[in-house]
C-alpha cells in the first residue's frame, strides 16, 4: 500500500552496514546489481539513488519495485513512499493524503524520524508526530471515519522519514529476506529432492549470499513419474530470486547405481544411498568450484537423519555439508516453503519411499556401512557426475564463484 503520488521506494539493508567500509561498499554494489536484475526480469523501470545504509528507487511503478526489492537477498525492508518538501506543512499534506488512501478506521499512530543537522529543520521528530497525527485525524474525520490514536499498538501506522533535502511519507515497511546479497559468498551444490525441505535449505544458503548449483540425482526406476518434475519445478521457483544466475537444474543419471544399491544392500540401504548422493554432489562441486553441499536434512525427521546417521552420511565427503534446517520443525519448514513459493510443487508423494527397507537403520556405524557399500561406489559416483546435464536456459550474469 502506498500514498497517492508515490514515486520512490526506500530499500533498507541491515548486515551490510556492520561490515568494514571496504566490504560494505562492495556488498552494496552487489545488492544494486542483484536488485537491478530482479527489476529487469519483472519489467519494472527504476533509477537508483545510493544513500547511506539504504537505496532509493525512483519509479513510476512503486508497487512492482517494492515487490522486487522484497524478494532480493540482503534487503531488510522496502517502502513505497511519497516524496515531499522537508517542512511541517508539506509533511502534513502528505500524511493527510496517505490517510485518505490507507486509513479507514481503527487506531492509528504517526511514527517520525528526523535526520541531518539540527539547524536543517526548525522542528523535532516529536513535532512531526504531533502535527502529522493532527493532519491524519482531520483527514479521517472529514471522510466520515471515527479516528482513534494508539501509540503503542496501532491498527494503522503512518511513517515519516525527514531528511535535510526532502521528507518521505509511507504506509508500510514490507519485509525482505534480509541476509547478505547473493554472490558475496562462494557457491555450493544444493541437492534437490523435489520435496518440501531441500528448496527451503537452498533458499537459506542463498539468503546468506551463496549462489547454489541445483543438483537432482535421478533415481531411475525408483524415482517415480513426478519425482524429477518436482525437482525442476521447485528449482524454477527458486530461480526467480536470482534471474541473472545460472539456476538450471543439473540432473545426474544415477539410476543404475541406485538399482545396484537397492539390490545388494538391505541394512543401512538409505545411508548407503545418501552417501552415494553426497559423493555425486562433491564431484559436481569440484566441476563448478563450489565449496560445499547443502541439504534439507533435519535431525530426526527421517530414519536416515538421526544424529548417528547424519555423522555416517556426512563422512562420505570431505566438503562441508550445510544443513540449515537441522533443528527446524517440519511445520516451520512447510510454512517457509509456502512463503517463498516452493510448497505447491513439492507435495506429491515421491518414489523414494520404495527404496526404504522394512527395518531402517537408525544408529548406523561408519565402519559397518562402509563394508556394505558396493565395491567401487566412489568411482561410480564420479562417473555419474561426469554425465550431468542441465535443464533450461542459461541466465546471463556473474560467473559462478565470483564474490563481492
Amino acid at each position: 500500500m502506498h500514498p497517492p503520488g508515490a514515486d520512490v521506494v526506500v530499500v533498507r539493508h541491515g548486515e551490510i552496514g556492520t561490515k568494514s567500509e571496504h566490504v560494505s561498499a562492495k556488498m552494496e554494489r552487489r545488492l544494486r546489481e542483484n536488485l537491478a536484475a530482479v527489476l529487469d526480469d519483472r519489467g519494472v523501470d527504476a533509477e537508483f539513488e545510493q544513500r547511506r545504509f539504504r537505496l532509493r528507487l525512483h519509479t513510476d511503478d512503486p508497487e512492482g519495485a517494492t515487490a522486487a526489492a522484497a524478494d532480493t537477498f540482503g534487503v531488510v525492508s522496502a517502502s513505497p513512499a511519497l516524496r515531499v518538501d522537508p517542512t511541517l506543512d508539506a509533511v502534513r499534506e502528505g500524511l493527510a493524503a496517505a490517510a485518505r488512501e490507507g486509513y479507514d478506521g481503527g487506531s492509528f499512530a504517526v511514527s517520525a524520524r528526523r535526520a541531518g543537522e539540527q539547524s536543517a529543520h526548525p522542528f523535532s521528530s516529536t513535532d512531526i508526530e504531533r502535527e502529522g497525527g493532527s493532519a491524519v485525524w482531520d483527514a479521517a474525520a472529514e471522510a466520515g471515519v471515527e479516528p482513534e490514536v494508539d501509540l503503542d499498538d496501532p491498527d494503522t501506522e503512518l511513517f515519516v522519514d525527514c531528511r535535510e533535502d526532502d521528507a518521505l511519507v509511507f504506509l508500510e515497511k514490507r519485509a525482505g529476506p534480509g541476509g547478505l546479497p547473493l554472490g558475496t559468498q562462494d557457491p555450493v551444490v544444493a541437492l534437490m529432492s523435489g520435496g518440501i525441505d531441500s528448496p527451503v535449505a537452498a533458499w537459506e544458503l542463498m539468503k546468506r549470499g551463496a549462489p547454489v548449483i541445483p543438483l537432482y540425482v535421478d533415481l531411475g526406476e525408483y524415482g517415480g513419474v513426478d519425482h524429477q518434475a518436482r525437482a525442476l519445478s521447485t528449482t524454477e521457483a527458486l530461480a526467480r530470486y536470482a534471474p541473472d544466475r545460472d539456476m538450471r537444474l543439473r540432473i545426474a543419471p544415477g539410476g543404475d547405481a541406485v538399482a545396484e544399491i537397492a539390490e545388494v544392500v538391505d541394512v543401512g540401504r538409505m545411508l548407503v544411498l545418501r552417501r552415494f548422493m553426497l559423493r555425486v554432489a562433491a564431484a559436481v562441486a569440484d566441476e563448478y568450484d563450489a565449496v560445499g553441499i547443502v541439504t534439507g536434512e533435519a535431525v530426526g525427521q527421517k530414519s536416515s537423519q538421526t544424529t548417528a546417521n547424519l555423522a555416517v552420511t556426512g563422512a562420505a565427503v570431505d566438503l562441508p555439508v550445510h544443513r540449515p534446517l537441522l533443528t527446524v520443525d517440519k511445520t516451520e519448514i512447510t510454512a517457509q516453503a509456502d512463503e517463498i513459493g516452493t510448497f505447491h510443487e513439492s507435495t506429491i508423494p515421491t518414489g523414494c519411499d520404495r527404496l526404504a527397507p522394512d527395518y531402517p537403520e537408525t544408529r548406523g556405524r561408519l565402519g559397518a556401512i562402509e563394508e556394505r557399500e558396493p565395491e567401487g561406489i566412489g568411482e561410480r559416483a564420479r562417473a555419474v557426475a561426469d554425465r550431468v546435464s542441465a535443464v533450461g536456459e542459461v541466465a546471463e550474469g556473474p560467473a559462478e564463484g565470483e564474490t563481492a
